[in-house]
This record gives C-alpha cells, sequence and structure tokens, in this order.
C-alpha cells in the first residue's frame, strides 16, 4: 500500500558570500552556545527540566542577549529539541544494554548545522530554476539547484562540511508517484567479491572506493602527522585530508544511488537479507571492505525509494541462505572460500551467490504470500523400470511403487 504522504529530502550547494559566511558562522556559533547554556542548567539537578519549561526562557534571554537575539526563534526552539534528542537516543542505547556517557558540552567546531523549521526560509526562482534561498537573518544565498523540489518544503538543515562547504537539505512534504507494475521480482546477495549478486544471476562489481584512494589517503595522513600542531600548515594539511574523504563518501553513495534507483524502478518485489553489520564488522577480519560497502545505507536507499514508488521490500532471515540449495532445499555446507555450490543430492551447479540470491527471493515471495513452487525433496531411490516385474514386486507397498502403478 503506497502511503498518502512521504518525507523526502533534497540536498543542494550553496554559495554564500564572505559576508554572508561570516553570518552562517556566527549562527552557528549561537547555537552551540545556546546549546551548551540548556545544558549547563542541568548541572547539579537531581530531575531534568520539562523542555518547554526552558523553551519558555528563550524569548527572555534573546532580550537580555543580543548574541542569541542574531537567531532566528524556530532555529533557537530546534537547538533545544536537538539537545533532548540527544538525551533520548543515549536513554534509548543504555535500555538496550549499550555502555554510554553523558550529554557533552559541544566544543568549538563541534556543531555542523542549524535548523529552520516551518518558516524563516524561501526558495527563490527565475522561472526555469532556483537561484537563491533566503534565510531570515543572513539574507539571500545563491543555491545550486540540480532539479526541481516537489512538494512543500516544511524545514531546511543548513551544514557546513569539515572542509568548509555549506549545503542546504530541504525535507519536503509530497505526494509518493508509484511507478507502474513490472511483474517482476528479485532476491539480492550482498557480497564482498562482488558487490551483490542478484537472483537472475546479474553480477554487480564492487567499486572498491576507499581501496582506489587508499594510497593517497595515507601519503596525505603522513604528512598531517609531520606538521607541528596548531600550525597554520597542519590546518591546510588536515583540509586536504578532509577534502580526500568527502570524495570517498560521494563517490560511495553516487554508486549506491544509481544501483538502487535501478533495482526498485525494474522490479514490484525486492528481497534482501536483514543484515546485523555492526556485529559482521565487529567480528570480521575483512572489516575495512564491509565498511566500505556501505550495505546498511544501500538497503536504506532501497528502503524509502521503494515505500514511495509503490515497491515492496522484504528483509529477509539470512540464516542458511547461503547453505540451502535453491532447487532443492538439501543442506550443502560450505566454507566461505568455496565460491560454487554443489548438491549431491539434486546435482545442481552454481554460484554460491546466485543460489543465496535465488534462496532470498524464495523466502521474500513466501512472506509477502506471493505464489511460488514450494521445494520439493529429491528421491533418492530410484524408481523401478516399468518393464521390471521383479523391481515392482520387490518395491510393492511403497509409495514409489504405488504411484507408478
Amino acid at each position: 500500500m503506497v502511503p498518502l504522504k512521504v518525507n523526502r529530502n533534497y540536498r543542494f550547494r550553496l554559495y554564500p558570500s564572505r559576508a554572508q559566511e561570516m553570518k552562517l558562522l556566527e549562527t552557528l556559533e549561537s547555537c552551540r552556545c545556546l546549546y551548551n547554556y540548556f545544558l549547563g542548567e542541568w548541572e547539579g539537578k537531581d530531575k531534568i527540566p520539562s523542555r518547554y519549561n526552558l523553551q519558555a526562557e528563550l524569548p527572555e534571554l534573546a532580550r537580555e542577549n543580543p548574541y542569541y537575539a542574531n537567531i532566528h526563534s524556530k532555529t533557537r526552539q530546534y537547538v533545544l529539541f536537538q539537545l533532548y534528542s540527544n538525551l533520548k537516543a543515549l536513554s534509548k542505547l543504555k535500555k538496550n544494554g549499550r555502555k554510554v556517557g553523558r550529554v557533552r558540552f559541544k566544543k568549538q567546531g563541534r556543531f555542523k548545522t542549524f535548523v529552520y523549521n516551518q518558516s524563516g526560509f524561501k526558495l527563490i526562482d527565475n522561472g526555469n530554476r532556483y537561484q537563491k534561498l533566503w534565510l531570515s537573518k543572513i539574507g539571500e544565498i545563491p543555491i545550486r539547484a540540480h532539479r526541481k523540489v516537489e512538494g512543500k518544503i516544511k524545514q531546511v538543515f543548513v551544514k557546513r562540511t569539515p572542509s568548509g562547504k555549506w549545503f542546504a537539505i530541504l525535507s519536503v512534504e509530497t505526494k509518493p508517484k508509484k511507478l507502474g507494475t513490472t511483474g517482476k521480482a528479485i532476491g539480492l546477495d550482498l557480497n564482498i567479491d562482488n558487490y551483490l549478486t542478484d537472483s537472475n544471476g546479474e553480477r554487480i562489481e564492487h567499486p572498491h572506493i576507499l581501496l582506489k584512494l587508499e594510497e593517497k589517503l595515507k601519503r596525505e595522513q603522513r604528512k598531517l602527522s609531520r606538521k607541528n600542531k596548531d600550525s597554520r600548515n597542519r590546518v591546510k594539511q588536515m583540509l586536504k585530508l578532509t577534502r580526500i574523504h568527502e570524495r570517498i563518501t560521494d563517490k560511495r553513495r553516487d554508486f549506491l544511488h544509481k544501483l538502487s534507483h535501478y533495482y526498485v524502478n525494474s522490479h514490484d518485489i525486492i528481497g534482501v537479507e536483514d543484515l546485523t553489520v555492526r556485529k559482521m564488522m565487529e567480528s570480521s577480519y575483512n572489516a575495512k571492505n564491509t565498511a566500505d560497502s556501505s550495505w546498511s545505507t544501500f538497503i536504506q536507499m532501497l528502503s524509502y525509494k521503494a515505500e514511495g514508488a509503490g515497491r515492496v521490500l522484504v528483509k529477509v532471515y539470512p540464516k542458511n541462505t547461503t547453505q540451502n540449495c535453491s532447487r532443492c532445499g538439501n543442506r550443502v555446507y560450505k566454507q566461505v572460500w568455496v565460491r560454487t555450490h554443489r548438491c549431491p543430492a539434486c546435482g545442481l551447479v552454481m554460484d554460491r551467490d546466485h543460489n543465496a540470491a535465488i534462496n532470498i527471493l524464495n523466502k521474500a515471495l513466501k512472506e509477502v504470500g506471493s505464489v511460488r513452487p514450494e521445494l520439493t525433496p529429491v528421491e533418492m531411490i530410484p524408481l523401478p523400470h516399468p518393464m521390471d516385474g521383479a523391481c515392482l514386486v520387490k518395491e510393492a507397498g511403497s509409495p514409489n511403487a504405488l504411484a507408478s502403478g
């Protein structure tokens, strides 16, 4: 069932002038100080005060301190919301058995975003494309919008990356566009040898983006380690290193967006394994490649794109998807280095990842209640020949003899 409304984010690059950038940095710093101020209100108190009680102090605080008056009113409220959201996230992790500390004060340079919620912003266009984003207390900032925004803009996140770039993330509420049915279903087996193998036998090569830029990353990291602390040269070198990390992230996300778009557009039902990537990275000797694969991000992209397009994404339990035979269901144990599935029961020989993808598809179809032929065990006793009378007598009373008779 397609939802009536879906939320979408549009990420556009901002190109502020020098004066506008100073205002943006001042807003970030003011939000950081406000965050630390309210966190300090918790110190020495047995019970954390209500968010609404602290929010009522904001107008008086802005009148007393002109530094906070330079921030849009909704932005000030959202800083308080962020503080309580961080507290809620830590409490949830603690309930799940994770070892957590306390909500910490934000050091200078550690506050990266501020938010205009519901008001204080406007996207300006000239009829063909968007040219500027107006922000209250800051002004009109040139924006590069590479696509049209469809829907009502609910809030705007202004973000500064470590390399000094500015982005506007527009959170939009819109109606989903349901795609036409294709009548196709597919299972995806995520792996490291190839990025994934689907149930049709198609293999998507792993881009290995981190591996390709790893030597350059190490070289720039060595240069950084030789710079004197608190020197200007160290700041410049850190900026170079940051740009390489951002390039890796951008190339990886570009690959994942294109791949998820392809599968959502061409299939009605998509089956994937419900992987616990964090535990895999903790226990695997191949943790670097696992991190470079970003499987959680890929599944997340499949999820929200499938929701908006009216597709069905099914996360199946991954146990024995690699070991079971996709034809007869017989369990064939294989070590991780054995890349070919050979079933001694039915004689099926195929790539192990292709076999796993078919098993994932079968599980997904079973969960959604789609029609799929059930796996039947292979007959281990040879059927008697019709002309062999002795054999018929010998096998009399058996299910095979009754079926053949």
